[in-house]
């Protein structure tokens, strides 16, 4: 399951080579927005090499074209910044001509109905009788950005709109035993003062990752689906439309997807859950903790409030997936601290400025 998250996505190339490395061939793919892209040409046949070969060419006039007489004659109106093209052509120079029932590997795409409003994963049973490079360009056509795709004379946008990384859809339609998912996009959401200053791009996918962030969540706190290896490459500094880390981001991917794979075997021996786990310690400073009840709210079964206000861990030591402690950030004044009991490099920690 790859996630979406702009350029950030060429993580995923290398989280598949890792894949390959370790002997593992995934029996179907599904992706939203560039992780469907990479999914789709993947199970197509375009190897790693190729892909990656692709990744490191692309050039920003490769895809980002204003859409210069759009916005002045229609003004509002107009259905985008960039021009379609680019995009369009970039999908249908990468997957084959094909339906996604043609192809010998299962393949899922995740978009949004604009029309209808909800959520529509082309591939699913009744959704297979369509051109992949429609879906895929209908996936990756981010709001205001690029025009919505017709797909099966449905308009349809980025499936990021509604879920970032499709596990739930997958995992419920599919039967699966145990899934590998990727989060490119928004696992990671870091402190940028300077975010108001960098105008409107900048402002529109801080909200837009913001949200994906908290849709994300939900699905992955509360799962109840079968063992989910959840790989979370830490892209936070890289920009989701920078093509100048491509390398990076591939490399990065590989280093985290090698690491999480460690623990693969104790994933696929669970009955269900969110892996890698890690122990980890929660602290508070009561010197920052103003009583605001937030973290009390998010987090009701680790939390709570003494006889002064001041927040407390109901269990100091706790076993935390990558998922779970998004409680943690939402602290106003970062009051709360995590450390890690368990020392190992590939498992990142939610935390506040104070915590080891």
């Amino acid at each position: 399951m790859l996630g979406g998250g702009g350029l950030k996505g060429f993580a995923h190339i290398g989280v598949i080579r890792a894949l390959e490395e370790h002997g593992i061939r995934p029996a179907l793919f599904a992706g939203t927005s560039i992780g469907a892209l990479i999914a789709a040409a993947y199970a197509s046949g375009v190897g790693v090499e190729e892909m990656t070969r692709r990744a490191e060419a692309l050039q920003r006039r490769d895809l980002f074209r204003i859409n210069h007489v759009g916005v002045l004659l229609s003004r509002m109106r107009s259905p985008s910044i960039y021009l379609e093209e680019p995009l369009r052509t970039l999908c249908e120079g990468v997957l084959p001509h094909a339906r996604f029932d043609e192809l010998d590997v299962p393949l899922l795409v995740n978009t949004v109905d604009l029309e209808r409003g909800t959520q529509l994963v082309w591939g699913l049973p009744g959704l297979r009788d369509v051109p992949i490079s429609d879906a895929v360009y209908a996936s990756c056509a981010l709001p205001g950005f690029f025009p919505p795709g017709r797909v099966d004379g449905r308009v349809c946008i980025d499936g990021g709109t509604v879920d970032n990384l499709p596990v739930s859809a997958a995992s419920g339609a599919m039967g699966l035993d145990a899934l590998i998912a990727v989060d490119v996009g928004s696992g990671e959401l870091t402190h940028d003062t300077d975010v108001a200053q960098q105008g409107f791009a900048s402002i529109y996918m801080r909200a837009a990752t913001t949200m994906m962030h908290s849709l994300q969540q939900v699905p992955l706190t509360h799962w109840a689906g079968p063992p989910m290896l959840l790989v979370r490459p830490r892209l936070a500094t890289v920009s989701w439309f920078s093509f100048s880390h491509t390398a990076e981001l591939i490399n990065e991917g590989y280093r985290a997807a090698t690491e999480a794979l460690q623990t693969l075997p104790e994933t696929l021996a669970a009955p269900g859950g969110v892996f890698p786990r890690r122990s980890v310690r929660i602290t508070v400073s009561e010197e920052r903790c103003t009583g605001c009840g937030l973290c009390v709210a998010l987090a009701p079964q680790l939390m709570g409030l003494d006889a002064r206000r001041k927040a407390f861990a109901l269990t100091h030591v706790v076993e935390w997936s990558p998922a779970d402690g998004d409680f943690v950030r939402h602290c106003p004044t970062e009051a709360i601290a995590v450390h890690r009991l368990d020392r190992r490099p590939s498992l990142p920690i939610v935390s506040g400025e104070s915590a080891a």
